[in-house]
């Protein structure tokens, strides 16, 4: 059994993209190989990634197994050839190049991602069945101590009135990393409870499941 701890965990939103990066081929492997001439990226860089496949598209993954001319998306898993059609992936990758850490978190908490289920029953059965369907749209709250000065809360609200994509990494004290592609907004009204720490929450809605990473 391992448990642990959240103590000591750091959000951080990604400030910072680089220029769209145009992927000639992506491979049916495990992990998905993507075929890029001069891409620049490095073995452990963070890329949010669009793609007519749907199960890699808006997610971040970390680069793996860089070369001259191609990379790894460590984590990937394309050898499904009826889920990954081969030839019709249609990538490009954007680099994370600047991650602003959020500080003064009080508590993060998430909602949503419970799996939605329809009943099935036969008119010949005594008995019904049920199969998944989907995840409901998640979403995670911070709980941040008020202060509009610092630099987290203003790439918080630089995102939420952009609308776009922003990652939100989370980078646990064991080393291991949960990534997650958002649209941001923020709640700049404070908390006013008496003998309590002023608070304002951001709140992070997922576009994508998360990318995690275990310690390295």
């Amino acid at each position: 059994m391992a448990v642990s701890l959240p103590n000591g965990t750091t959000m951080s939103l990604a400030k910072t993209y680089g220029a769209s990066i145009a992927v000639t081929e992506v491979s049916n492997a495990k992990p998905a190989v993507c075929t890029a001439a001069a891409h620049g990226l490095q073995d452990g860089d963070l890329v949010e990634v669009t793609s007519s496949w749907s199960k890699l598209n808006n997610r971040v993954f970390r680069v793996s197994a860089s070369a001259a001319g191609t990379f790894a998306l460590e984590g990937t898993d394309t050898t499904n050839a009826a889920m990954f059609r081969p030839g019709a992936a249609r990538v490009s990758v954007r680099e994370i190049e600047t991650l602003e850490q959020i500080t003064q978190v009080l508590e993060s908490t998430s909602s949503g991602g419970e799996m939605g289920f329809t009943e099935v029953a036969f008119l010949e059965d005594d008995f019904a069945s049920q199969l998944p369907t989907q995840a409901s749209a998640q979403s995670i709250a911070l709980n941040i101590a008020d202060d509009p000065a610092l630099p987290g809360y203003i790439a918080i609200k630089a995102a939420a009135e952009s609308r776009s994509s922003r990652a939100l990494v989370a980078a646990l004290p064991s080393g291991s990393l949960i990534l997650y592609n958002t649209i941001v907004s923020l709640n700049e009204t404070p908390t006013f409870t008496k003998n309590q720490v002023m608070a304002v929450t951001a709140t992070f809605s997922l576009k994508t499941p998360p990318v995690r990473y275990a310690a390295q």
